[in-house]
């Protein structure tokens, strides 16, 4: 039975960075394409940063919301 669950922890682990790593390069293909696209250079200044630092941990807060209730 323990065994079990480990197994079930490893898969969710392994779903989760195999999905974590694509979203992660959909989004940096998106960012290129849109400077190639615009002909400027990539440019990200602190706001943007901040901005995105907020909305990663809202969707880590909702995630880890998904098992309550």
């Amino acid at each position: 039975m323990n065994s079990n669950k480990q197994n079930r922890k490893t898969t969710t682990l392994l779903i989760g960075a195999a999905v974590g790593a694509m979203v992660g390069l959909t989004a940096a293909y998106l960012l290129i394409q849109r400077t190639d696209k615009e002909n400027k250079s990539l440019q990200i200044g602190a706001g943007e940063g901040i901005k995105l630092g907020l909305l990663v941990l809202g969707l880590l807060r909702q995630v880890a919301q998904l098992g309550e209730g």
